[in-house]
């Protein structure tokens, strides 16, 4: 979050900007602050319907085009991530848009199995997806603690939950499917509550970043919740 600081001029008068900040600093920083949070909410929003678009167009991929789409989105996130730093936001915005586009495209062969064999469940992880976000959304946010040190604990969980679902792959673990998606929950959580911390903090300038982060906290939970609700069905 930008702070506006007022600073006295070395002559003793202030300038008619420092007396501004200094009456209207608390109402700059929360409009600011608004300004950003409804920025990144905006964006995730029509990420998560381009995803939505992608699993329809995707519906009837076969298997080799759909990792191609899984591959090409993680182009788009380094993609974005670079866009950004260099100041091109309407090509980091862009990019963002084919994330989602991309995701659902290799989501949708899967979604497509569900929505034949098990309907319900996309509904019901759906639902419990948003909800899980937005509680764990609305701590973070609320929370005035900098949580910039869950960073590397986080990074090290996500480890050793991918080496945990690559294990399972070919050991089999009693109630391996609920033990990972459990775990994947947790960790996933605790990313949304870190990313909705750096959201409180945020500049306009990492608005396209911080949607991707919390695009891909709610993409990793809908995926968990819905292993769990249909049964860790692949």
């Amino acid at each position: 979050m930008t702070r506006l600081i007022s600073n006295w001029e070395h002559s003793g008068m202030p300038t008619y900007e420092e007396l501004a900040a200094v009456s209207g600093g608390t109402t700059l920083t929360r409009d600011r602050a608004r300004e950003v949070f409804g920025q990144v909410m905006g964006l995730v929003a029509l990420t998560v319907g381009c995803t939505a678009l992608g699993a329809y167009i995707g519906r009837n991929l076969t298997g080799g085009i759909a990792i191609v789409c899984f591959i090409a989105a993680f182009g788009c996130i380094f993609g974005l991530n670079i866009a950004a730093s260099r100041g091109h936001e309407q090509l980091a915005i862009g990019l963002l848009f084919g994330l989602g586009l991309l995701l659902g495209m290799a989501l949708g062969p899967a979604l497509a199995v569900y929505a034949k064999a098990e309907p319900s469940a996309l509904w019901q992880a759906a639902g419990a997806t948003a909800a899980f976000v937005a509680a764990m959304g609305a701590y973070g946010y609320a929370t005035r603690r900098d949580l910039s040190s869950w960073a590397r604990t986080l990074f090290w969980a996500l480890l050793g939950l991918i080496a945990f679902g690559v294990v399972g792959l070919f050991v089999a673990i009693p109630n391996g499917h609920i033990i990972y998606s459990v775990a994947g929950l947790a960790i996933f959580g605790a990313f949304t509550i870190f990313d909705f911390n750096r959201l409180r903090r945020a500049k306009m300038a990492s608005a396209v970043p911080i949607a991707a982060s919390i695009f891909l906290d709610i993409f990793n939970v809908f995926l968990f919740m819905l292993r769990l609700l249909g049964g860790g069905r692949n």
